[in-house]
C-alpha cells in the first residue's frame, strides 16, 4: 500500500494534488446535448435509472452560455471551497454527441475561461469515433482532458435491461481505442441491479482491473422519481442493498481493484425530493467516512487481493 493522506485507496482529490500541486475542483456544465436512445436513433425512454435532473448541480442551465455557467459554478466553488483552478465537467447526457466542428466550438470556449486547466467529457462508448478522440488527444497536450464512459454493468443483459442499447462490447472498443490514443479515460460503475450479486460485481473488479483505465466512479444503484425504473419500483418493490451490505460490497470491490485505478467517487446520492429508495439517511460525504474508517479497522486496502493476471 503507498496511498496518501492516510487513505486505504488510490484517491482522485490526492492524485490532481499531485500531478498540479494544488486542489482542482470540477464545474459542471450542461451543454444541451442528448442521447442516441433518447433522441430515436436507438430509442426514446433513455436508461430506465436516469433523471439527469437527480445529479446536476443548480447553478448550470442549457439555457445559458457555457462561459455564463462556467463563471457562476466557479463563483459557487470559489465560496465554498476556496479553489482556484478548475476541470469543466460536461456531464448531463452524452457530451460528444455532436458534430465534431460542434464540439470544438463548445470545448474551446470552456477552456479560453480564465483559471479552467482542462475537461472532463462524460458520454457513452458508442458517441466517440477516432476523429473526436484524436482531437481530444491534440487538447491533452496542453490541458487536462479525461474522456468518461458510462458503462453501468459489464453484463449484457443488464445492459439491455436498462435500456444502455449498446453491449460490453462497444465500451471495450471505446476504451481500447481511447488508451490507444494516450487520453486519459473514466469508467463508471452502477452496483445494486437487484439481478446481479455480489459474485458478479467481485468479478467486475477483476474484469475492470485488467482494463487501461485511468480513473473509476462507482456508487450504489438510486431509484429516483421519473424513470422507468421509478415506476417499476412503486408498482412492485424489489431488494436494494443495505447500506452495511453496500459497505462490504465496496470494500471487497476494492481489494479486488487494480490499485493503479484512482478512485473518483465511491458512493452518490440524489437529492432527498427525488429519491424513491434507498434511504440510508446519510451524505454522499459519510459514505465515504465510513468505508474509510472500516477499511483501517480491517487493515485492508485498494487492491490487497489483487492478482494481475
Amino acid at each position: 500500500m503507498n496511498f496518501l493522506a492516510n487513505k486505504r485507496y488510490n484517491s482522485y482529490l490526492e492524485y490532481m494534488k499531485r500531478k498540479h500541486g494544488k486542489r482542482i475542483q470540477k464545474v459542471t456544465v450542461d451543454a444541451g446535448f442528448t442521447c442516441p436512445n433518447r433522441d430515436g436513433l436507438l430509442g426514446s425512454n433513455g436508461c430506465i435509472y436516469c433523471n439527469n435532473a437527480s445529479f446536476n448541480p443548480g447553478y448550470n442551465s442549457a439555457k445559458i452560455s457555457i462561459s455564463a455557467q462556467i463563471e457562476a459554478g466557479i463563483e459557487f466553488l470559489q465560496r465554498r471551497y476556496g479553489s482556484e483552478h478548475y476541470i469543466v465537467y460536461f456531464q448531463p447526457y452524452s457530451n460528444t454527441y455532436a458534430p465534431l466542428e460542434q464540439l470544438k466550438k463548445i470545448y474551446e470556449e470552456a477552456l479560453s475561461q480564465p483559471h479552467v486547466v482542462g475537461l472532463t467529457i462524460g458520454t457513452r462508448p458508442d458517441c466517440v469515433d477516432e476523429e473526436i478522440l484524436n482531437y481530444l488527444a491534440g487538447l491533452s497536450e496542453t490541458y487536462d482532458i479525461t474522456v468518461e464512459y458510462g458503462l453501468e454493468s459489464t453484463s449484457d443483459q443488464t445492459l439491455q435491461k436498462i435500456n444502455r442499447c449498446h453491449d460490453f462490447q462497444c465500451y471495450l472498443d471505446a476504451v481500447h481505442l481511447t488508451a490507444s490514443l494516450k487520453l486519459k479515460q473514466c469508467t463508471h460503475l452502477i452496483l445494486g441491479f437487484p439481478w446481479e450479486d455480489k459474485s458478479h460485481w467481485l468479478n467486475e473488479a477483476e474484469i475492470l482491473s485488467s482494463l487501461p483505465i485511468d480513473f473509476l466512479k462507482i456508487h450504489q444503484l438510486h431509484i429516483v422519481k421519473e424513470t422507468p425504473l421509478g415506476n417499476m419500483y412503486m408498482n412492485n418493490p424489489f431488494p436494494l442493498l443495505t447500506f452495511p451490505e453496500y459497505l462490504d460490497l465496496i470494500i471487497a470491490f476494492l481489494e479486488r481493484l487494480n490499485p493503479e485505478i484512482v478512485i473518483q467517487r465511491l458512493a452518490g446520492e440524489a437529492p432527498p425530493h427525488m429519491l424513491i429508495a434507498p434511504h440510508w439517511g446519510m451524505r454522499a460525504s459519510e459514505i465515504v467516512r465510513r468505508i474509510e474508517t472500516e477499511m483501517v479497522l480491517r487493515d485492508t486496502w485498494q487492491g490487497k487481493m489483487y492478482q494481475n493476471k
